[in-house]
């Protein structure tokens, strides 16, 4: 389950052959005790719960870094090696 950005204490992650539960494209955001499993193309929350102004950040970084966000669901799906992104600054 590798870490592909952090910023700002939180953490998102793309796990390996990860289409099976959400069959769509989605990453994994945590921050302090929360986790929620976000929709990468609608940016809808799929799955737990999160602060809504650190959910603010990742919807603007989401928005920010869509196609690398596909690019690296790609990957993930194949078993790849994913690519780091950049967090917000």
């Amino acid at each position: 389950m590798p870490v592909i950005s952090m910023f700002y204490g939180i953490i998102i992650r793309m796990f390996y052959y990860d289409n099976k539960e959400h069959s769509l494209p989605h990453i994994h955001i945590e921050y302090q005790d929360f986790k929620a499993t976000l929709s990468i193309e609608t940016s809808e929350i799929l799955s737990g719960h999160f602060p809504p102004s650190k959910l603010k950040l990742v919807l603007a970084w989401i928005e920010i870094h869509r196609d690398e966000l596909f690019a690296d669901w790609k990957l993930a799906i194949e078993g790849s090696v994913v690519f780091i992104i950049d967090g917000l600054k």
